[in-house]
Formats: structure tokens, sequence, C-alpha cells
């Protein structure tokens, strides 16, 4: 029985499958040759990330496929309801990486808080011979605590980043038009923990209240949930932080509004145009950037590598 984890897999994951009697295939296909290659070796079950697609094409040239599985949680680079009406297994897992996404999203928000985007890029260049003007430049720094993070989108993800601000002292506002209040469980490191109950408010009221807005919502199918009519109504000073997707902040409004200062900083780990993003993106100092590593973490993709191995021999009926 073999697999193909096209966009790679944890360690943790293959050592998993291969006890359980699987061969598992990690040479990346490219993705013209991607049918070839699952019809040559008789390929059960396709593991990718976010780089490979899965399409009704791949699906209907494919008939020894019995599983498709996304190592993450967005499932929009696979035709899922297309390939289940085949009666193919799709999975993913969605609770693996959740909380290092929620730890990325605080890293962009201390980067911007203290303008260690840009003080990383001078600090090698002028730090000798300009260090008093740098430490003046940098003296307007902000703390998060006591300020107002407005999450969009309450899943797993949107949960996370709740857990940790709350444990920052930070006010938790949301939207999410599909849950309605979520309890959020806050734990210490002695065993201790407190519950803290959100309600959910509409999307135009956590846009005009909070100083830090962070997005947790699927790939938009049509435009963008950001743009300029929404970024208008958001606080002058504003923070945005997209750790989601791609092409939920229209990219060309929130440059304008940084420009301006409407927007004071950004941090984004996914952009438009993926793997290309715009320059003028890349290039501007009010941005914190990563490339897509949201769950890029040793913890996150042994999680991933363990469920995918769990689910897939749950399928199967392998113990």
């Amino acid at each position: 029985m073999k697999i193909l984890a096209n966009d790679g897999l944890d360690q943790s994951g293959i050592d998993a499958l291969t006890e359980s009697g699987f061969e598992v295939i990690t040479q990346k296909v490219p993705q013209e040759f991607l049918a070839d290659f699952i019809n040559e070796h008789q390929i059960r079950t396709l593991l990718v990330r976010s780089a490979t697609e899965v399409r009704k094409e791949l699906i209907d040239a494919c008939p020894s496929l019995e599983i498709i599985g996304r190592g993450g949680v967005g499932m929009d680079n696979i035709d899922v309801e297309y390939a289940r009406s085949k009666n193919i297994h799709v999975i993913n897992t969605p609770s693996a990486s959740s909380a290092s996404v929620a730890e990325l999203v605080f890293a962009h928000l201390f980067c911007g808080a203290r303008f260690l985007q840009d003080s990383n890029r001078k600090m090698p260049l002028l730090g000798d011979s300009q260090f008093n003007q740098l430490k003046k430049t940098y003296a307007a720094g902000i703390e998060l605590r006591g300020k107002t993070i407005g999450i969009v989108g309450m899943g797993r993800i949107g949960q996370e980043v709740a857990r940790i601000a709350l444990g920052l002292g930070m006010r938790v506002i949301a939207a999410d038009n599909n849950i309605g209040k979520a309890s959020i469980k806050v734990k210490f490191y002695n065993n201790q923990f407190i519950n803290v109950d959100i309600e959910t408010e509409p999307l135009e009221d956590v846009l005009k209240h909070a100083d830090f807005i962070t997005l947790h919502v699927p790939a938009q199918k049509e435009g963008c949930m950001i743009g300029a009519p929404e970024i208008s109504k958001m606080k002058d000073g504003v923070v945005i932080i997209n750790c989601s997707r791609g092409g939920v902040v229209e990219e060309d409004a929130l440059l304008e509004a940084l420009n301006s200062g409407k927007v004071a900083f950004a941090g984004l780990d996914v952009f438009n145009n993926e793997p290309t993003p715009s320059k003028e993106i890349l290039n501007h100092p009010k941005i914190s950037l990563t490339p897509h590593t949201g769950a890029s973490t040793v913890e996150a993709q042994d999680r991933i590598g363990l469920s995918l191995a769990e689910q897939i021999c749950s399928i199967l009926q392998i113990h």
C-alpha cells in the first residue's frame, strides 16, 4: 500500500505509517507529472500541503486514489466535494497547527509594537554609527497589555489567539458568522486556569473598536474581506495581521493605508500571488514578513504527521 507525500511529511508520520505496513514515498513530483506517477505506482493515498493542487482533472485521471490528505487546515487547493462525490476520503489536520499559527500572530504583533522589523534591518547597517539616532527613532514602542485585539474568525486558531491575548492581559473581541460564543480556557503553569466566554459581534463593530485586528478565515471566493471600505471603519493607527490566506486583505488598500498612517503596521504570513509576492509589500518598512510559515514548527509538523497517520489507518482499518 503506497502513500505519496508530495509536499513532504514529518518523520513521526512516516514512522507511524511504515510500522502499519505502508510504503511512504516523499519524492516531490512536479504537478504536470503527478497523474502519471500516481498511476504508475498505484498510489492509494496522496498527501499534500499547500503547494500541490488536487483538482478534478487529477482526481479523474487517478482511479487508484482512495484518500487525499492535507497536512494543515485549509483545503482550498483540493476539490473536496468532487473528490468525495467519487467516494474518495478527504482528510486534514485542523487542530495540529493552531498553536503554532497563533504564536506567529503574536510574533508579528510584538515585532510591530517595538519596530523590530525595521530595527533588525537598520542596526547592522547603522548601529555602530547612528546608535543614538536609532534609539530615538524606536523609542515610541507600545505594550500589548490593556489593548483590544479583534479576532476575525473564532475557529481553532482564533481561539488559540484569544488564549494568548487573555494571558497577556488584552481585551478580546471577535467576529464570526458561524460561532455565537466561544468559551476560552486559559491554562497556567501550575495547573490553574480560568474560563472566559467571548460572545462574537458584527464584523463592523470589531473593526471599529479593535487596536489590533487578526484574521483567521478561509480563502475568499469572491473578492477580499478587508479592503479600503473596511479599513476606513477602523481606528486610526490600527494594526492588521494576516496569517490566514492571501487575498483576504486587499494589498493595494493596505499599502495606501500604511502610507497614509491610517494603519500603523501590518504583519503578513500570506500574500497575493504566492510564491512571488509584490515587491512593494516585501520592501515596505511597516510590514513584518514571514513566507507562509504559520504551521512550520517542529511541534506542529510532528502533530500533523501523527494525525494523518492515525486517520489513514482508521479509514483503511489498519491497527
